[in-house]
Formats: structure tokens, C-alpha cells, sequence
């Protein structure tokens, strides 16, 4: 039989060895469940119990079994008898037709023999998918003994959600198979079920018990031939579990693990166990939320006033969302999340502002001076991540920050060596305890929401009018025959009305005289446009209204 297995593992198929370890453990106790089978030889009695309302086809009870190895196999202590066929029932021979714990009791309790189909000599390897029409065929069928357990339920749904594309497929496998089931005899198909369930018990056990298909000497064995060809029990193949190519498999021979790398492989799964796992269609919703919320602020979406600088040379743009007089867009920015408040100048002015009414701007004080350690030159980090400590972490230090004693240790064994990242921990500490406490207060402190209602006005942070875009109008293209771009000699960023005089005159006078020249007169006509119907005349009275209206239309 060696022999034989060794001529087909180049085929892809590898039968087991008699003389390996497992094998002859398995044939052992089949053996020990023949002869208690066998009636003729001395064996235990199969017999049909009467219940209330139904007949139980073939089982005995665990005490028989109990008694018949203790007098065949020479156990003296009853123990050591339940211990060996706790074993033999742990390994799927015989089973409980009311529990999906397999253990030996001695008791009246009654028990089943499995078919021999179904013993692990066989070696089976059941896939996912052949356990996901097991439990959809459970569904289908309307008996209260056949009703799935808590974690079969959960089971059921996760191999549903793994094998969404395919579900389909494994429902119609499932329900052809009941259909099929329903022609059987009623007491062989009550036996079919209970053997059947007996079989998934040990290959997909109970939690809490052992499963003894699970990392022993077979797989072991079966991981030096990868061309192993696994069985399914319904005949349908797990694409997810499909073997590698023969080109993909490395030449190399593989070394035996050694303690670190069992190691490192724990640490992997217990992270991999930790990942949040969430459904696509909640990913998509939550970004299709993102988009919308961030829609109106990206340029190439929604068009930007005065002008998009990244298709344009105007910079215009740039500059005011750098300048610390705030858009009402960028204000309402501020309460998307706290990163974003941050990222704006202003934003942080302001949440700085609120915090030192509050008493807490070491918080915010100590985060940008964080910031700021991961920006300096290589030679100055030293210094001046010595300098944050004595300021914010210091016993007695002048800005005292609250830190958990995890992150403080951390931090003052990163200090030993100080690097840019030093305060790495304590600042993600310091920034959740911003963003769980201070910001949910800033949104809803008078500071943010007068600043929100006064920008929704137009008005300024500094009291001033906002600036009005003339220098932009007079930098468009214009005359575009003659490619060339015209900017009148215009320095004043304020427009007329905006409270000085010289400026709006300035630029009513530029428009004034563009209207002499052909290469400006159309930057000319939108600027006198612009001031004849959005702002006062100039106090210097050069011209009215009415005169611009003529001067356009002449």
C-alpha cells in the first residue's frame, strides 16, 4: 500500500498510508465499532425504542457500550472505559442522536454507529462550500430536530456573506438534495440525518470542543505534498480553496518552522482576528457620503470662484483660502472633523481662541509644537523635543498636559533616543481627547456659530468689507484673437464703497481710460460693469452710474 501511494503522488492523489500513525490509530477503533456491531460475534444489541409519539430506528444505549468494553477489552475501571469511547465517539464512530457534544456516557442515553462512508479513514477534508449546503438543506427541512444551534446559525450566515456570488448555486445544490432525501424511507431517512449531522459535529464541532481533525500528524503529513487533491462531500468544488499552480510552487524545499516563526504566525492571525471587518454596502454608503459632503469643495466638480488656479495661472484662489479671513465655505468646513479644522489656518486661530477661554490651550499648544518637531532640521530635534518635554511633560512644567501613564512611559523611553516621531503616542492621545471633548464643544460654542452666521452675511472677520474681485476681472483673457491678457494698472484690492475713497477712484479711473484702448476696452467694459452694478460711486466724483452706462454703451 506504500508502494502504491508513492506510484500516485505524481498523479495529484494521495492515498493514505496504512502504517502511518493516524491510519492505524483509526483502524484500531474501527475494529473496537465492528465487533460492537457485530450481534453474532457478542456485540451490543441495535435495537428500535419506543418514544411518546414516534419510534427511534437502531441505537443503543451508552451504558452498553460502556459494559461491553469493559468485559471485551479487559477494563477494569469504568472511567478508563468512558474515557476510550469518549475518544472513539470524539472521532465520529459513534454519537449522540440528541447532542451535538460527541462524548460517551454511562447512561441510558442513546447512541448511533456512523457509516462507514463517513469515517475519518477516509480522510476527508470537507470544504466550505459543502458545509454551506449542509446547513441551507437544514433550513429547508421542517423538523424541530433538525433545527439549526446558535452557532450554526452564525456559522450559516458568515459562509453567506463569504460566498455571495455563489449562493445561488449552493441553494439550488441544497434544495435539489432535499428533494432527493424526501423519496428516502422515513426511519432511513431519519438515520441518514442523524449520521450526517454526527459527521459535521467533528469536522465543524461545537464551540468549546475539540476538533480532531484539526493540526494533527495527517496534515501534517499532507503539507509536504501540495498536489493533494481534497474530497468534497457533495462533489462541489470551493474555488476559494482551489490549490496553487504546479508553476507557483516554490523549488525550494521547505524548512521545518522553527519557534519564531509559530510565533510571528500567531501574532499574524490574532491580528488578522482583530480587523474590523464591514459590509460593502456600508463602505460604499459611507464614501458616497464622503463625496457628497466634499463635493462643492473640489475644484474640478464644482467650479471655484473667482478662478480654478489648477487650470488657470490665476492664484487668486490659493491666496484667500491661505488667508485668514475665511470664506463661509471653509467656516462650514471647519465642522466636517477636527482634521479639518486644523488644517485650516484660520480654523486653528479660532479652535486656539475657544480653548483659551475654556483654560485648556496646552492641548492644542502642545499638539502643534508636535507638529511642528516633525518639520524641524535633523540637527535641531534633539533640542527641541527636550524643550517640549520641559514645557508640557516635565514634573512642574508650565503648560502641563493630562497624558495616560501608557503613553507617558512610552514617551519618556522614546526621549532616551529623541527622534521626530518621539511624541508620537502622546500626540494621538492628546488628539482624541480634543476631538472627543473640546471640538464637539467648539462647533457648538457662540465663537463658531456667530462666525458661521456672520460669514452667511458677507461680513468680514476683521469688520471690513470682503474684497471685491476687480484685479481679477481686468487678468482674464481678453481680445483672445490677439492671445494676449490684459491687466490695467490697477493696485488697489478694494473696490468703491468699501470706506476708501482714493481706491474706489483708482479704479473707476482705470476702467475709465481702458475704454480708450482696443486691446482693453472689453477687461475695461466688465470692470465698469462690475462697479456700476455692485457698488457705491467714489466720493471723488469723476462719474456717476449714469455716466459709466454711457460710457459703455458709447
Amino acid at each position: 500500500m506504500a508502494e502504491g501511494s508513492k506510484d500516485q503522488g505524481g498523479t495529484g492523489v494521495a492515498e493514505p498510508e496504512e502504517d502511518s500513525p493516524n491510519m492505524i490509530v483509526y483502524r484500531k477503533m474501527e475494529d473496537i465499532v465492528t465487533r460492537i456491531q457485530d450481534e453474532k460475534a457478542g456485540g451490543v444489541a441495535i435495537r428500535t425504542v419506543k418514544s411518546f409519539l414516534s419510534k427511534i430506528p437502531s441505537v443503543v444505549s451508552g451504558a452498553d457500550i460502556v459494559q461491553w468494553l469493559m468485559k471485551n477489552l479487559s477494563i477494569e475501571d469504568p472511567a478508563e472505559a468512558i474515557h476510550l469511547g469518549s475518544l472513539i465517539a470524539a472521532h465520529g464512530y459513534i454519537f449522540p442522536i440528541s447532542d451535538h457534544v460527541l462524548t460517551l456516557k454511562d447512561d441510558g442515553t442513546h447512541y448511533r454507529f456512523q457509516s462507514q462512508y463517513f469515517w475519518p479513514s477516509n480522510c476527508w477534508e470537507p470544504e466550505n462550500t459543502d458545509y454551506a449546503i449542509y446547513l441551507c438543506k437544514r433550513t429547508m427541512q421542517n423538523k424541530a430536530r433538525l433545527e439549526l444551534a446558535d452557532y450554526e446559525a452564525e456559522n450559516l450566515a458568515r459562509l453567506q456573506r463569504a460566498f455571495a456570488r455563489k449562493w445561488e448555486f449552493i441553494f439550488m445544490q441544497a434544495e435539489a438534495q432535499v428533494k432527493i432525501d424526501r423519496k428516502k424511507d422515513k426511519a432511513e431517512r431519519k438515520i441518514l440525518d442523524s449520521q450526517e449531522r454526527a459527521f459535521w459535529d467533528v469536522h465543524r464541532p461545537v464551540p468549546g470542543c475539540v476538533n480532531t481533525t484539526e493540526m494533527d500528524i495527517r496534515k501534517c503529513r499532507r503539507e509536504k505534498n501540495p498536489h493533494r487533491v481534497k474530497k468534497s462531500v457533495y462533489g462541489v468544488p470551493d474555488d476559494g480553496q482551489s490549490q496553487p499552480s504546479p508553476i507557483h510552487i516554490s523549488s525550494q524545499p521547505s524548512r521545518k518552522p522553527t519557534k519564531e516563526d509559530v510565533q510571528k504566525e500567531i501574532t499574524f492571525l490574532n491580528i488578522q482576528l482583530d480587523r474590523h471587518c464591514m459590509k460593502v454596502s456600508k463602505v460604499a454608503d459611507s464614501l458616497m457620503t464622503y463625496t457628497e459632503q466634499f463635493m462643492e469643495y473640489d475644484p474640478f466638480v464644482s467650479g471655484v470662484e473667482p478662478s480654478n488656479p489648477w487650470i488657470s495661472d490665476d492664484t487668486t484662489f490659493w491666496d484667500m483660502e491661505a488667508s485668514r479671513d475665511p470664506s463661509q465655505q471653509r467656516v462650514k468646513k471647519w465642522g466636517f472633523s477636527l482634521e479639518e479644522a486644523l488644517k485650516d489656518p484660520a480654523g486653528r486661530d479660532q479652535f486656539l481662541k475657544f480653548l483659551e477661554s475654556e483654560f485648556s490651550s496646552e492641548n492644542l499648544r502642545f499638539w502643534l509644537a508636535v507638529q511642528d518637531l516633525k518639520r524641524r532640521p535633523l540637527q535641531e530635534v534633539s533640542t527641541r523635543a527636550q524643550e517640549i518635554w520641559q514645557e508640557f511633560l516635565a514634573e512642574g512644567a508650565p503648560s502641563s498636559i493630562n497624558l495616560d501613564s501608557h503613553s507617558y512611559e512610552r514617551t519618556s523611553q522614546n526621549l532616551k533616543d529623541p527622534g521626530r516621531y518621539s511624541y508620537e503616542d502622546a500626540q494621538e492621545h492628546i488628539f482624541k481627547l480634543m476631538k472627543s471633548d473640546s471640538y464637539a464643544r467648539f462647533l457648538r460654542s457662540n465663537i463658531y456659530q456667530d462666525l458661521l452666521s456672520a460669514r452667511k452675511k458677507g461680513k468680514s472677520l476683521t469688520g471690513k468689507a470682503p474684497d471685491r474681485p476687480y484685479a481679477v476681472i481686468l487678468t482674464q483673457p481678453v481680445l483672445e484673437s490677439h492671445n494676449q491678457t490684459l491687466l490695467v494698472g490697477l493696485t488697489a484690492t478694494q473696490g468703491p464703497g468699501s470706506g476708501d475713497a482714493n481706491s474706489g477712484a483708482g479704479v473707476h479711473r482705470a476702467a475709465v481710460e481702458g475704454l480708450g484702448h482696443p486691446a482693453s476696452r472689453s477687461a475695461a467694459v466688465l470692470l465698469l460693469q462690475c462697479w456700476a452694478y455692485q457698488a457705491e460711486p467714489p466720493k471723488q466724483n469723476h462719474c456717476g452710474r449714469d455716466d459709466a452706462y454711457k460710457k459703455i454703451l458709447s
